[in-house]
């Protein structure tokens, strides 16, 4: 997967409500993260909603699950959304050259 494709796929995950709520809640939380539950709790998304939800921001890279007896904790990857914003901003007024297109008469 290309470096353009890995982000594209980060930034689509991001791209649903309920996704960008559930990964800004887990940013609040910090590297702590939250249980499954919690997140339900605080969003009002129902489990199976969620599940959904959270495998897809998994899947895109951006969430880390982690098994503590028998609780799912969920957590940002810090180091992957610093990827995904440097990638962002990497090229931040660095200025485009515009070039006058030919004329298709």
């Amino acid at each position: 997967m290309t470096e353009i494709a890995h982000h594209a796929r980060a930034l689509a995950a991001l791209g649903h409500e309920a996704r960008l709520s559930i990964f800004r809640l887990l940013v609040r939380a910090g590297e702590e993260g939250l249980r499954v539950g919690d997140i339900g709790a605080h969003l009002g998304l129902a489990p199976s909603t969620l599940a959904h939800h959270l495998s897809t921001l998994v899947d895109a890279g951006l969430v880390l699950q982690e098994r503590r007896g028998r609780e799912v904790f969920n957590s940002v990857d810090f180091p992957a959304m610093r990827r995904v914003l440097g990638f962002l901003t990497s090229e931040c007024c660095s200025g485009v050259v515009v070039t006058p297109a030919e004329s298709a008469a």
